[in-house]
């Protein structure tokens, strides 16, 4: 190869080299920091099993972190209740400025539920203390 045409394509390699690559300004889940500020759980007895929930919280990265943290509440109050299962029927949650609410409704058993959102609360309480996410 003669060396002005050598010169040339090392030239263009490293300008290459040196380019940015490409993106679409959006950003990965794993790439948000994630410092949440759990403000904390008002528990409502509704009706014998069924329970409400209210969490409030700062710094969640989409309404996934909002529920967890009402589940956690849930799973908490199932066990403090001397119950072992939980079962989820609803969550609705709203984000005004950063500052995240869930309203969720549960029932409580202490023998497994019927239905497809049940859950064991001793297995659920362990998920969240490794997680770092506060229970009642």
């Amino acid at each position: 190869m003669r060396p002005h045409i050598l010169a040339l394509a090392l030239a263009a390699f490293a300008g290459l080299a040196a380019c940015d690559p490409q993106t679409d300004g959006t950003v990965a889940r794993d790439e948000v920091v994630f410092e949440p500020d759990y403000r904390g759980v008002d528990t409502r007895l509704l009706d014998g099993d069924l329970v409400n929930f209210h969490v409030t919280m700062e710094g969640a990265r989409t309404e996934d972190d909002v529920h967890r943290y009402a589940e956690c509440a849930a799973a908490q109050y199932t066990l403090i209740r001397g119950f072992g299962f939980v079962r989820h029927v609803r969550t609705t949650t709203a984000s005004n400025q950063g500052l995240w609410t869930a309203d969720a409704v549960y029932t409580i058993s202490p023998a497994l539920p019927e239905g497809l959102k049940t859950l064991d609360a001793e297995v659920i309480v362990a998920n969240c203390e490794d997680n770092r996410i506060p229970t009642v």
